[in-house]
């Protein structure tokens, strides 16, 4: 009998994954990750976490308890506090600080469950280890490949795309065939207290809490102009260049005119750029540069396939060159709105992902569209 060790997570795609590969018949064990350190932030940061009436994680971990009481599996509590904060949270930050709007999910995924996870799992001798991500994964001349769910609507494997694709032989995603409502229907037939618990929508590591309120514990607000490039004027106050990223419309505070969106922004000046319904040109690029390109299945470059430049968002027709240092240009069919650098460039033939990176720039008509919205964004 074939050893899996499940990651846990509290929600209920983890719990009916668990289930799943208990009924085809593997020795399933649970295990929760604990990855950040909510009673004790100060030991890390100097700074004490925000009070709550009660810590997300800790709320999770009790929910995988009952999970896993209720199917009869042991459940192993693991503690990857200081490799988040290390390989995750630290590179997190740093491309805040610089202008940029990293993925955090996929930062965890390629160091943490993925890697640190998986260690663990060989070390106490099982074989293969299962989340409950929407992917599926296949093969492609006898190699394992990674491929979009069946669900479309939840398909996950975009935060998959820095994984190393030599894991794959070993990974399992039991809901990769499975659509949504039929997980939430097998949970309340087996009556597990999850059955109908909220699919979570905050950061991986601060759950639901306020992202702003949170990150200014680390990187703080320092307000400065908001310029509409269209007429250099002064529209408004940010509260720290750092917490906006290109295409945001909502949050912007600006009372009484308007819409605006993020178009740019300047870290050294502290300048945030905007752009109104007149001007959303400055929103579209028609090429980017992807840096620390994984591949995760060979292909002959250059080649015609499909980009994700951000999660949810439908499949944009690319064909990608390579380039040195690990590096691939990516030229758009069509303009692509808010394409970001920080952000993840996915791409995809067909349903095989075949590898993604950190955008490293956005250009339009072979000029760099960030230095052309700073040039822009004088104020008068």
């Amino acid at each position: 009998m074939k050893k899996v060790l499940v990651g846990l997570s509290g929600g209920v795609d983890s719990a009916v994954a668990a289930w799943l590969l208990k009924e085809q018949g593997y020795d399933v064990t649970c295990a929760f990750m604990r990855n950040w350190d909510s009673m004790a932030n100060e030991d890390f940061a100097g700074n004490p976490t925000l009070n709550d009436d009660v810590c997300p994680q800790e709320a999770d971990y009790h929910d995988a308890q009952a999970v896993a009481e209720k199917l009869g599996l042991e459940l192993l509590r693991i503690d990857f506090v200081k490799e988040y904060w290390d390989d995750v949270f630290k590179t997190f930050l740093a491309a805040y600080r610089v202008g940029e709007t990293p993925n955090p999910d996929i930062l965890c995924n390629k160091y943490i469950k993925f890697n640190t996870f998986m260690s663990f799992a060989r070390s106490r001798g099982f074989e293969t280890v299962a989340t409950g991500h929407y992917a599926r994964t296949g093969t492609e001349n006898g190699v394992p490949v990674l491929m979009k769910a069946d669900d479309r609507n939840k398909d996950q494997s975009y935060f998959l795309a820095e994984i190393d694709r030599n894991v794959l032989k070993d990974v399992i995603f039991p809901l990769g065939s499975i659509a949504k409502p039929e997980v939430r229907r097998i949970a309340e037939q087996l009556d597990l207290s999850v059955a109908k618990k909220k699919d979570s929508t905050g950061i991986c590591f601060i759950g639901e809490r306020q992202f702003r309120q949170f990150l200014s514990n680390y990187l703080p607000m320092k307000p400065g102009k908001i310029i509409n490039i269209a007429d250099h004027r002064t529209v408004g106050t940010h509260k720290g260049v750092m917490y906006y990223t290109i295409g945001q419309r909502k949050g912007l505070d600006i009372g009484g005119i308007g819409p605006f969106y993020v178009c740019g922004k300047d870290v050294e000046k502290n300048e945030l750029y905007v752009t109104d319904e007149a001007h959303q040109d400055w929103l579209y690029s028609d090429s980017c540069i992807v840096e620390a390109y994984n591949t995760m299945a060979e292909r002959a470059l250059p080649l015609a396939c499909a980009a994700k430049f951000r999660y949810r968002q439908p499949d944009q027709p690319v064909t990608i060159y390579p380039l040195d240092d690990n590096r691939i240009e990516v030229r758009f069919k069509e303009p692509v709105r808010s394409v970001t650098p920080g952000q993840e460039a996915v791409i995809y033939d067909g349903d095989i992902l075949i590898g993604g990176g950190r955008i490293a720039g956005v250009y339009k008509n072979g000029s760099d569209l960030m230095e052309a919205v700073r040039a822009e964004g004088y104020s008068e």
